[in-house]
C-alpha cells in the first residue's frame, strides 16, 4: 500500500485529503505543518510526501529541502493555492516531482501520486488507486 504524508496548515484541507486518500486504498496520514512533519517522519517512512507551500513554522520549501536531505527516499509533491508558475518552478528547482495549484480534481492527484512513484520504480499496489 502505498503510504502519503499529507502536510497542510489548514485542517479541513488535510483532514478531508488524507480521507479521500484513504477511501481510495492510500495509507494516508495527516498533519498540521513541516516541524510536525519531520516528526512524524523520524519514525515512519512514507513514499510519497503532499505539502502545501504557504504555512506557518516551516514552509513548503524549507521542508523541502529537509526532506531531500534527511529522507530522499520520499517522493515530494507540492500544492499550493497561491500558485502560479513561479512557485512551481521554485518547488521544482528545489527537487519537488510535481507540483500541483489549489483547488485541483482528486482524479489529478491520483495520477502525479502514480508517476512520481513510477518515476522512483515502485509500482501502485493492485489494490490502490493507479489511473489508467
Amino acid at each position: 500500500m502505498v503510504r502519503v504524508l499529507v502536510v497542510d496548515d489548514e485542517e479541513n484541507a488535510r483532514v478531508g485529503l488524507a480521507k479521500l486518500l484513504g477511501h481510495n486504498g492510500y495509507q494516508a496520514v495527516a498533519v498540521g505543518n513541516g516541524c510536525e512533519a519531520l516528526s512524524y517522519l523520524a519514525a515512519h517512512p512514507v513514499d510519497v510526501v503532499l505539502t502545501d507551500i504557504k504555512m506557518p513554522e516551516m514552509n513548503g520549501m524549507l521542508l523541502l529541502r529537509e526532506l531531500h536531505e534527511k529522507y530522499p527516499q520520499s517522493q515530494v509533491i507540492m500544492i499550493t493555492a497561491y500558485g502560479g508558475i513561479r512557485a512551481y518552478l521554485d518547488a521544482l528547482d528545489l527537487g519537488s516531482l510535481e507540483a500541483l495549484n489549489k483547488p485541483f480534481r482528486f482524479e489529478k492527484l491520483k495520477a502525479v501520486i502514480s508517476k512520481v512513484l513510477d518515476q522512483r520504480g515502485k509500482p501502485m499496489d493492485s489494490g490502490s488507486a493507479a489511473v489508467s
